[in-house]
């Protein structure tokens, strides 16, 4: 691995950190940016080296430095919101699978960037209901905590769409720095 990439994982791993304190609070899942810097490191940094730097960003949060929305530590992983951090790491891998198995089209980047919310929201959703009901043991209804998880899908969508057009300029730039190096 380069040095150019250890650094751009890195910077990675913070902006998801960063993109967790920039939030819209809601019940049951905030809305945040962190969809948009997991998502844009697979664009930029490619389904290995993005599912790194959201894997690391995880990882440090878990290790107990508080970069999640609501801290961080170990027992983070009996919040309810913790299955979308998973979804994450997965994400960014599929986005930049598809995003880097051609070339770098408009329609490939925003392809990728959709296709990479699915396993986002499926693995949050179903963690999120499995916590709330089987841990928490909630009374409120599956509907209603389903309809909160997936509530933020129209923000995402849009950030989705400014993560393709960012891609579509910023991919450039980067390969012609790593040709340089």
């Amino acid at each position: 691995m380069k040095t150019k990439d250890i650094i751009l994982i890195a910077m990675f791993s913070a902006l998801s950190a960063v993109g967790a304190f920039i939030k819209i609070p809601m019940p049951f899942c905030p809305i945040t940016l962190q969809i948009l810097f997991t998502t844009l490191s697979g664009v930029l940094l490619g389904g290995r080296n993005g599912a790194i730097s959201v894997g690391i960003y995880v990882l440090l949060g878990l290790m107990g430095i508080p970069v999640f929305t609501g801290g961080g530590g170990i027992s983070y992983i009996l919040q309810p919101t913790f299955g979308f951090l998973i979804g994450f790491i997965i994400g960014a891998y599929v986005t930049g699978k598809i995003c880097h198995s051609g070339e770098p089209t408009m329609k490939r980047l925003l392809t990728g960037c959709l296709v990479g919310m699915i396993p986002i929201f499926f693995i949050g959703t179903v963690y999120d209901l499995a916590v709330t009901f089987l841990y928490i043991k909630s009374t409120a209804g599956v509907l209603t905590v389903a309809f909160h998880c997936l509530l933020p899908i129209t923000w995402d969508v849009f950030l989705c769409v400014f993560t393709a057009f960012m891609g579509k300029r910023l991919i450039p730039i980067i390969k012609k720095e790593r040709i340089s190096a």
